[in-house]
Protein backbone atom coordinates (compact mmCIF):
# COMPACT_ATOMS: atom_id res chain seq x y z
CA UNK A 1 0.00 0.00 0.00
CA UNK A 2 1.33 3.45 -0.91
CA UNK A 3 1.17 4.91 2.59
CA UNK A 4 4.77 5.49 3.59
CA UNK A 5 4.13 7.51 6.77
CA UNK A 6 1.74 6.34 9.46
CA UNK A 7 -0.60 8.90 10.98
CA UNK A 8 -2.60 7.80 14.00
CA UNK A 9 -6.27 8.54 14.51
CA UNK A 10 -5.56 11.41 16.90
CA UNK A 11 -3.04 12.98 14.49
CA UNK A 12 -5.49 12.74 11.61
CA UNK A 13 -8.37 14.16 13.63
CA UNK A 14 -6.23 17.07 14.78
CA UNK A 15 -5.09 17.73 11.23
CA UNK A 16 -8.59 17.63 9.72
CA UNK A 17 -9.81 20.00 12.43
CA UNK A 18 -7.56 22.65 10.85
CA UNK A 19 -9.89 22.66 7.83
CA UNK A 20 -13.51 23.77 7.82
CA UNK A 21 -14.82 20.40 6.63
CA UNK A 22 -16.46 18.93 9.71
CA UNK A 23 -15.22 16.24 12.08
CA UNK A 24 -13.20 13.25 10.93
CA UNK A 25 -15.30 10.10 10.57
CA UNK A 26 -12.87 7.73 8.84
CA UNK A 27 -9.52 7.58 7.05
CA UNK A 28 -8.46 4.79 4.72
CA UNK A 29 -5.06 4.39 3.10
CA UNK A 30 -5.08 4.33 -0.72
CA UNK A 31 -2.94 1.73 -2.47
CA UNK A 32 -2.31 3.73 -5.65
CA UNK A 33 0.59 6.12 -6.00
CA UNK A 34 4.36 5.73 -5.92
CA UNK A 35 5.60 9.08 -4.59
CA UNK A 36 3.09 10.10 -1.93
CA UNK A 37 1.04 8.75 0.95
CA UNK A 38 -2.69 9.08 0.31
CA UNK A 39 -5.81 8.61 2.43
CA UNK A 40 -9.51 8.71 1.59
CA UNK A 41 -10.97 10.95 4.26
CA UNK A 42 -14.63 11.04 5.31
CA UNK A 43 -15.90 13.83 7.53
CA UNK A 44 -19.24 14.98 8.89
CA UNK A 45 -19.15 17.87 6.40
CA UNK A 46 -20.02 21.49 7.06
CA UNK A 47 -23.76 20.70 7.09
CA UNK A 48 -23.54 17.33 8.82
CA UNK A 49 -24.42 15.48 5.61
CA UNK A 50 -20.97 13.98 5.16
CA UNK A 51 -18.13 14.79 2.77
CA UNK A 52 -15.15 12.99 1.23
CA UNK A 53 -11.64 14.24 0.47
CA UNK A 54 -8.21 12.98 -0.49
CA UNK A 55 -5.40 13.73 1.96
CA UNK A 56 -1.93 13.62 0.43
CA UNK A 57 1.41 13.63 2.21
CA UNK A 58 4.27 14.48 -0.15
CA UNK A 59 7.03 11.94 0.41
CA UNK A 60 9.37 11.76 -2.61
CA UNK A 61 10.28 13.57 -5.81
CA UNK A 62 8.16 16.66 -5.17
CA UNK A 63 9.86 19.89 -4.16
CA UNK A 64 7.60 21.37 -1.49
CA UNK A 65 8.43 24.88 -2.69
CA UNK A 66 6.61 23.99 -5.94
CA UNK A 67 3.35 23.01 -4.23
CA UNK A 68 1.83 26.50 -4.68
CA UNK A 69 2.19 26.03 -8.46
CA UNK A 70 0.47 22.62 -8.46
CA UNK A 71 -2.24 23.34 -5.91
CA UNK A 72 -2.92 26.85 -7.17
CA UNK A 73 -3.33 25.42 -10.67
CA UNK A 74 -6.09 23.11 -9.43
CA UNK A 75 -8.01 26.07 -8.02
CA UNK A 76 -7.46 28.08 -11.20
CA UNK A 77 -8.75 25.29 -13.45
CA UNK A 78 -11.68 24.42 -11.20
CA UNK A 79 -12.83 28.03 -11.19
CA UNK A 80 -12.96 27.86 -14.98
CA UNK A 81 -15.09 24.76 -15.10
CA UNK A 82 -12.45 22.09 -15.72
CA UNK A 83 -13.09 18.70 -14.11
CA UNK A 84 -10.28 18.90 -11.58
CA UNK A 85 -10.36 18.63 -7.76
CA UNK A 86 -10.18 21.86 -5.82
CA UNK A 87 -7.60 22.33 -3.11
CA UNK A 88 -9.23 22.67 0.31
CA UNK A 89 -7.59 25.62 2.04
CA UNK A 90 -7.14 25.46 5.80
CA UNK A 91 -8.80 27.90 8.19
CA UNK A 92 -5.98 30.41 7.68
CA UNK A 93 -6.26 30.19 3.88
CA UNK A 94 -3.10 28.11 3.38
CA UNK A 95 -2.95 25.63 0.49
CA UNK A 96 -1.10 23.01 2.56
CA UNK A 97 0.15 22.29 6.05
CA UNK A 98 3.25 20.68 7.56
CA UNK A 99 3.79 17.76 9.88
CA UNK A 100 7.47 17.77 10.71
CA UNK A 101 9.40 18.20 7.48
CA UNK A 102 6.58 16.88 5.28
CA UNK A 103 3.74 18.78 3.63
CA UNK A 104 0.13 17.67 3.45
CA UNK A 105 -2.74 18.90 1.30
CA UNK A 106 -6.47 18.17 1.42
CA UNK A 107 -8.04 17.82 -2.01
CA UNK A 108 -11.64 17.58 -3.11
CA UNK A 109 -12.82 14.00 -3.79
CA UNK A 110 -14.27 13.46 -7.26
CA UNK A 111 -16.40 10.50 -8.37
CA UNK A 112 -15.41 8.16 -11.17
CA UNK A 113 -13.04 5.33 -11.99
CA UNK A 114 -9.89 5.03 -14.08
CA UNK A 115 -10.31 2.86 -17.16
CA UNK A 116 -7.95 0.02 -18.05
CA UNK A 117 -8.98 -0.46 -21.69
CA UNK A 118 -10.01 2.92 -23.14
CA UNK A 119 -12.69 3.07 -25.79
CA UNK A 120 -12.90 5.56 -28.64
CA UNK A 121 -15.76 7.33 -26.84
CA UNK A 122 -13.68 7.75 -23.71
CA UNK A 123 -10.67 8.95 -25.72
CA UNK A 124 -12.87 11.54 -27.44
CA UNK A 125 -13.92 12.91 -24.05
CA UNK A 126 -10.33 12.95 -22.77
CA UNK A 127 -9.15 14.84 -25.85
CA UNK A 128 -11.83 17.48 -25.23
CA UNK A 129 -10.93 17.73 -21.54
CA UNK A 130 -7.23 18.15 -22.33
CA UNK A 131 -7.93 20.98 -24.78
CA UNK A 132 -10.22 22.65 -22.24
CA UNK A 133 -7.42 22.44 -19.69
CA UNK A 134 -4.98 24.12 -22.06
CA UNK A 135 -7.42 26.93 -22.82
CA UNK A 136 -8.43 27.44 -19.18
CA UNK A 137 -4.80 27.63 -18.02
CA UNK A 138 -3.87 30.31 -20.56
CA UNK A 139 -4.01 33.06 -17.92
CA UNK A 140 -2.51 31.09 -15.04
CA UNK A 141 0.12 33.52 -13.74
CA UNK A 142 2.65 31.07 -12.30
CA UNK A 143 5.28 29.26 -14.35
CA UNK A 144 7.31 26.11 -13.87
CA UNK A 145 9.97 24.56 -16.12
CA UNK A 146 9.54 21.00 -17.32
CA UNK A 147 11.77 18.90 -15.08
CA UNK A 148 11.36 15.88 -17.37
CA UNK A 149 12.34 17.48 -20.66
CA UNK A 150 14.71 16.22 -23.36
CA UNK A 151 17.76 17.35 -21.39
CA UNK A 152 16.58 15.22 -18.47
CA UNK A 153 16.19 12.22 -20.79
CA UNK A 154 19.82 12.71 -21.78
CA UNK A 155 20.88 12.97 -18.12
CA UNK A 156 19.01 9.79 -17.24
CA UNK A 157 20.48 7.95 -20.22
CA UNK A 158 23.98 8.91 -19.09
CA UNK A 159 23.17 7.84 -15.53
CA UNK A 160 21.85 4.47 -16.69
CA UNK A 161 24.95 3.88 -18.89
CA UNK A 162 24.92 1.67 -21.99
CA UNK A 163 25.82 -1.34 -19.87
CA UNK A 164 22.89 -0.75 -17.56
CA UNK A 165 20.45 -0.31 -20.44
CA UNK A 166 21.75 -3.54 -21.98
CA UNK A 167 20.82 -5.36 -18.77
CA UNK A 168 17.21 -4.40 -19.48
CA UNK A 169 17.41 -5.34 -23.17
CA UNK A 170 20.48 -5.79 -25.41
CA UNK A 171 18.97 -3.55 -28.12
CA UNK A 172 18.10 -0.70 -25.76
CA UNK A 173 21.44 1.22 -25.75
CA UNK A 174 21.41 1.62 -29.53
CA UNK A 175 17.74 2.66 -29.58
CA UNK A 176 18.21 5.27 -26.86
CA UNK A 177 21.34 6.75 -28.41
CA UNK A 178 19.80 6.90 -31.87
CA UNK A 179 16.61 8.57 -30.68
CA UNK A 180 18.32 11.01 -28.34
CA UNK A 181 20.64 12.18 -31.11
CA UNK A 182 17.75 12.57 -33.55
CA UNK A 183 15.49 14.38 -31.10
CA UNK A 184 18.20 16.77 -29.93
CA UNK A 185 18.76 17.75 -33.56
CA UNK A 186 15.07 18.04 -34.50
CA UNK A 187 13.17 19.15 -31.40
CA UNK A 188 10.62 21.89 -32.29
CA UNK A 189 11.47 25.36 -31.03
CA UNK A 190 8.71 27.74 -32.13
CA UNK A 191 5.42 26.06 -31.25
CA UNK A 192 2.72 27.46 -28.91
CA UNK A 193 3.40 26.90 -25.23
CA UNK A 194 1.11 26.68 -22.22
CA UNK A 195 0.57 24.94 -18.92
CA UNK A 196 0.51 21.19 -19.61
CA UNK A 197 -0.44 18.22 -17.44
CA UNK A 198 2.50 16.16 -18.79
CA UNK A 199 1.33 12.85 -17.25
CA UNK A 200 -2.26 12.26 -18.41
CA UNK A 201 -2.33 8.47 -18.28
CA UNK A 202 -5.65 6.63 -17.89
CA UNK A 203 -5.01 6.24 -14.17
CA UNK A 204 -4.90 10.04 -13.87
CA UNK A 205 -8.38 10.42 -15.39
CA UNK A 206 -11.63 9.59 -13.59
CA UNK A 207 -14.58 8.65 -15.78
CA UNK A 208 -18.21 7.64 -15.54
CA UNK A 209 -19.05 5.99 -18.85
CA UNK A 210 -17.82 8.33 -21.57
CA UNK A 211 -17.79 11.38 -19.27
CA UNK A 212 -14.62 12.75 -17.72
CA UNK A 213 -15.34 13.47 -14.06
CA UNK A 214 -11.80 14.23 -12.96
CA UNK A 215 -8.30 15.02 -14.18
CA UNK A 216 -5.97 14.34 -11.26
CA UNK A 217 -2.31 14.15 -10.20
CA UNK A 218 -0.90 17.37 -11.59
CA UNK A 219 2.52 16.90 -9.99
CA UNK A 220 4.37 16.87 -13.32
CA UNK A 221 2.46 19.92 -14.60
CA UNK A 222 4.68 22.61 -16.10
CA UNK A 223 4.93 25.17 -18.87
CA UNK A 224 6.05 23.64 -22.16
CA UNK A 225 5.00 23.01 -25.76
CA UNK A 226 1.23 22.59 -25.75
CA UNK A 227 1.23 19.89 -28.42
CA UNK A 228 3.73 17.88 -26.35
CA UNK A 229 0.90 17.26 -23.88
CA UNK A 230 -1.15 15.75 -26.72
CA UNK A 231 1.81 13.51 -27.58
CA UNK A 232 2.16 12.33 -23.96
CA UNK A 233 -1.56 11.58 -23.77
CA UNK A 234 -1.49 9.81 -27.14
CA UNK A 235 1.34 7.55 -26.01
CA UNK A 236 -0.49 6.83 -22.75
CA UNK A 237 -3.93 6.06 -24.21
CA UNK A 238 -3.45 4.49 -27.64
CA UNK A 239 -1.50 1.31 -26.81
CA UNK A 240 -1.91 -1.75 -24.66
CA UNK A 241 -0.11 -1.40 -21.34
CA UNK A 242 2.91 -3.34 -22.65
CA UNK A 243 3.34 -0.95 -25.59
CA UNK A 244 1.87 -3.24 -28.23
CA UNK A 245 -1.54 -3.19 -29.89
CA UNK A 246 -1.81 0.38 -31.18
CA UNK A 247 -5.51 1.33 -31.33
CA UNK A 248 -6.19 3.54 -34.34
CA UNK A 249 -9.79 4.20 -33.33
CA UNK A 250 -8.69 5.52 -29.91
CA UNK A 251 -5.97 7.60 -31.59
CA UNK A 252 -8.39 9.16 -34.06
CA UNK A 253 -10.96 9.91 -31.35
CA UNK A 254 -8.41 11.46 -28.99
CA UNK A 255 -7.16 13.87 -31.65
CA UNK A 256 -10.68 14.64 -32.88
CA UNK A 257 -11.86 15.39 -29.36
CA UNK A 258 -8.93 17.72 -28.79
CA UNK A 259 -9.46 19.62 -32.04
CA UNK A 260 -13.17 20.04 -31.31
CA UNK A 261 -12.06 22.42 -28.54
CA UNK A 262 -8.69 23.68 -29.75
CA UNK A 263 -7.79 23.18 -33.44
CA UNK A 264 -4.14 22.39 -34.09
CA UNK A 265 -2.06 24.56 -36.36
CA UNK A 266 -0.36 22.95 -39.34
CA UNK A 267 2.98 23.37 -37.56
CA UNK A 268 1.73 21.65 -34.41
CA UNK A 269 0.31 18.70 -36.32
CA UNK A 270 3.50 18.30 -38.35
CA UNK A 271 5.52 18.22 -35.12
CA UNK A 272 3.42 15.54 -33.40
CA UNK A 273 5.49 12.55 -34.61
CA UNK A 274 8.68 14.05 -33.15
CA UNK A 275 6.92 15.15 -29.97
CA UNK A 276 5.50 11.63 -29.56
CA UNK A 277 9.01 10.17 -29.88
CA UNK A 278 10.14 12.57 -27.17
CA UNK A 279 7.22 11.61 -24.95
CA UNK A 280 7.93 7.89 -25.34
CA UNK A 281 11.62 8.47 -24.64
CA UNK A 282 10.81 10.49 -21.52
CA UNK A 283 8.90 7.59 -19.94
CA UNK A 284 11.35 5.01 -21.22
CA UNK A 285 14.25 6.78 -19.53
CA UNK A 286 12.53 7.46 -16.21
CA UNK A 287 11.37 3.84 -16.06
CA UNK A 288 14.81 2.55 -17.04
CA UNK A 289 16.44 4.60 -14.30
CA UNK A 290 13.94 3.34 -11.72
CA UNK A 291 14.36 -0.23 -13.00
CA UNK A 292 18.11 -0.08 -12.46
CA UNK A 293 18.08 1.87 -9.18
CA UNK A 294 15.10 0.63 -7.17
CA UNK A 295 16.40 -1.62 -4.37
CA UNK A 296 15.27 -5.22 -4.37
CA UNK A 297 12.40 -5.71 -1.97
CA UNK A 298 11.24 -2.11 -2.27
CA UNK A 299 7.59 -1.40 -1.49
CA UNK A 300 6.81 -0.25 -5.04
CA UNK A 301 7.87 -2.33 -8.03
CA UNK A 302 9.34 -0.35 -10.96
CA UNK A 303 7.40 -0.35 -14.22
CA UNK A 304 8.68 -2.10 -17.34
CA UNK A 305 10.77 0.32 -19.48
CA UNK A 306 10.27 -1.79 -22.60
CA UNK A 307 6.61 -0.86 -22.76
CA UNK A 308 7.79 2.60 -23.84
CA UNK A 309 10.68 1.32 -25.93
CA UNK A 310 8.00 -0.34 -28.09
CA UNK A 311 6.03 2.89 -28.30
CA UNK A 312 9.21 4.75 -29.22
CA UNK A 313 9.95 2.35 -32.05
CA UNK A 314 6.36 2.74 -33.30
CA UNK A 315 6.59 6.53 -33.40
CA UNK A 316 10.08 6.47 -34.95
CA UNK A 317 8.87 4.35 -37.88
CA UNK A 318 8.11 6.73 -40.81
CA UNK A 319 5.29 4.42 -41.89
CA UNK A 320 3.36 5.34 -38.71
CA UNK A 321 3.52 9.11 -38.99
CA UNK A 322 0.19 9.09 -40.80
CA UNK A 323 -1.59 8.42 -37.50
CA UNK A 324 -1.18 12.14 -36.77
CA UNK A 325 -2.33 13.33 -40.22
CA UNK A 326 -5.42 15.54 -40.42
CA UNK A 327 -8.58 13.55 -41.12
Amino acid sequence: MAVYTHLGAEDLAELIAEFNVGELRSAKGIAEGVSNSNWLIETSGKDGQGARFILTMYEFRIDITELPYFLGLLDHLAERGCPVPRTIHDRSGALYRHIGDKALALIEFLPGVSVSHPTAGQALAVGRALAQLHRAAADYPASRANGMDLAESRRLADACTPAGLAEIDPALPALVQRELTSLEANWPQDLPRSVIHADLFPDNVLMLGDTVTGLIDFYFACNDITAYDIAVTHAAWCFASDGTGFDRAVSHALLAGYEAERPLSAEERAALPVLAQGAALRFLMSRAYDWLNTPKGALVMPKDPMAFARRLEFYADPANRAVFAAS
